[in-house]
């Protein structure tokens, strides 16, 4: 049995005929004219040369040679009808949406992710937090969320998501014992609170790594997570993005934000997702949210 591809018309058509077993049901079934269905399967079995239905006065019985034509069609439909359910799924606010970013964004964006569905309670959310960059034309991600460098990926729909910041902060009683700072060269006299290996895609880490001296890390956590706690408990000073601080009001900053240390956030989905509804609706929503909150972000 040799289909082409413009077969598949009238593989369709014989399948609806196997399944209810008459021409005139299968003709109701596809909202065309007996005529029409009786020709596609004359054609269809002039094309592979065999007969695929035996014709009885009761109706349409599939050969040997039609059962394994009308399986594989059946098993078509079926991937078919999946492919629909997820295609009207995209048109709906419904269905999962998968959001990446760093991880130290989670404890930032989770109150938003609650209010989103609060709003949407048919969008099931996924938030995929983690340094590695997630593969979106995979299907990885339907969302993501990156800083500093623009992502190029030329399916990708790049908008930019706010302008942001750091610094340097601490406890107050860390301030009473070491001070303030006057630059990012005003090192003297304080202790740092670093990772446990090299973070090179942070701007901060990467300025640590280059600038601080290593006796002056006097404590170390995995990654910027463990940044916070650390803080509170005064175990030393260390950078965080001023968004990030805003979740820890008892921490100041040692010094203004360096100029050197504005960066970009950036909001990227897919070409293929970017106008289904429900990316849509979270782009726009989290973009709302965030301008709101321009403070957090970029400090007066």
């Amino acid at each position: 049995m040799n289909a082409q591809p413009d077969d598949w018309h009238e593989i369709h058509t014989a399948y609806q005929v196997a399944r209810l077993g008459s021409l005139s049901a299968a003709a109701q079934q596809l909202e065309v004219h007996h005529s029409t269905v009786l020709r596609r399967i004359n054609a269809l079995e002039t094309r592979m040369g065999t007969r695929l239905f035996h014709r009885h006065p009761r109706g349409y019985v599939a050969t040997e040679a039609g059962r394994a034509l009308l399986a594989a069609a059946a098993q078509a439909e079926q991937a078919f009808s999946v492919m629909r359910a997820r295609v009207n799924e995209s048109e709906t606010l419904a269905g999962t949406l998968i959001l990446t970013s760093v991880n130290n964004l989670v404890p930032y964006l989770t109150p938003l992710m609650a209010e989103f569905q609060q709003l949407h309670p048919n969008i099931r959310l996924e938030y995929a937090a983690d340094s590695r960059v997630f593969r979106l034309e995979q299907g990885e991600a339907h969302v993501g969320i990156r800083s500093v460098f623009k992502p190029d990926h030329p399916d990708y729909v790049v908008q930019r998501l706010t302008r942001a910041t750091g610094t340097l902060y601490a406890n107050r009683e860390y301030l009473r014992r070491h001070g303030h700072m006057s630059s990012l060269e005003d090192l003297a006299g304080h202790r740092f609170i670093g990772t446990t290996r090299p973070c090179s895609s942070s701007m901060y880490m990467r300025w640590m790594e280059a600038n601080v001296p290593a006796e002056q890390v006097r404590y170390r956590v995995q990654d910027f997570t463990g940044f916070i706690p650390a803080l509170q408990a005064g175990l030393g000073c260390g950078p965080l993005s001023c968004w990030h601080a805003s979740l820890a009001p008892e921490l100041q900053p040692l010094l203004p934000p360096p100029g050197e240390w504005a960066h970009d956030l950036w909001l990227t989905s897919h070409g293929d997702m970017h106008r289904s509804a429900k990316v849509q609706a979270f782009t726009g929503f989290l973009k709302a949210r965030i301008a709101e909150r321009q403070a957090d972000f970029m400090p007066a």
